[in-house]
């Protein structure tokens, strides 16, 4: 299910992105990634490189922000920035690789499209494995502005992603809980079974499959204790 809001610990600002920029680097990505609990589609990835000239008031964690809120921002991060990119890794290489490695792929996949390459990244709790000086930040898209802003546009870009799939599988609702486990979904995949593309590694999905390959990999417990 969706990290249920909560009051921020840090005050989300730009003064790690500066104090990189005083140590001489030009090009600050940040990274994040969203959809990691959700048992059905793609985890999508945002990659943000912020302009220091031309700050956007109000970014914060996606999941603090109002949908409305969010779209705004979006729009506004992808006029204003530097360079800013989004890459999702679907259902069926989530199962193949795991929801972790597929969040870091997905995260990786989003900085190599970044032109101007960054010369530093910025990522959400989350080492990668790239050859890019680089600092993890537990809760990053809460304290950090460069994060924040890969948040939100990977955020609206799934979102955007469910509303579509809700055209083909109706009767799943997952316009209004973009895949999560909420007792809407659960029911729908109790009475119609799981889609082509729910997560069937993912117990709460594999439990009403007709039929799915054995997972040996716990993927629920990966994202439990974030």
């Amino acid at each position: 299910m969706p990290r249920a809001a909560k009051k921020p610990r840090w005050k989300c600002q730009a003064a790690l992105e500066q104090e990189l920029r005083a140590r001489g680097y030009r090009f600050i990505a940040g990274a994040d990634e969203v959809g990691r609990g959700s048992l059905f589609g793609a985890v999508v990835a945002g990659a943000v490189i912020l302009s220091p000239d031309i700050p956007i008031r109000g970014l914060n964690d996606s999941k603090q922000i109002e949908p409305e809120r969010r779209e705004v921002l979006a729009e506004r991060i992808r006029e204003r920035a530097v360079a800013w990119a989004v890459a999702a890794v679907d259902a069926a290489t989530i199962d193949r690789i795991n929801i972790y490695e597929a969040s870091r792929l997905a995260m990786k996949t989003a900085v190599a499209q970044l032109r101007p390459a960054p010369d530093f990244l910025l990522v959400d709790a989350v080492p990668l494995d790239i050859a890019l000086p680089q600092q993890p930040l537990v809760q990053g898209d809460e304290r950090c502005h460069a994060i924040a802003a890969a948040s939100i546009v990977a955020k609206v870009y799934r979102d955007q992603m469910m509303r579509e799939w809700d055209r083909f599988y109706p009767e799943y609702g997952l316009a209004s809980h973009k895949g999560y486990q909420t007792p809407e979904h659960m029911e729908a995949i109790r009475k119609h079974g799981p889609t082509p593309l729910h997560r069937l590694s993912f117990e709460p999905v594999r439990r009403h499959a007709l039929f799915s390959p054995r997972f040996e990999d716990r993927q629920m417990e990966m994202f439990a204790a974030v």
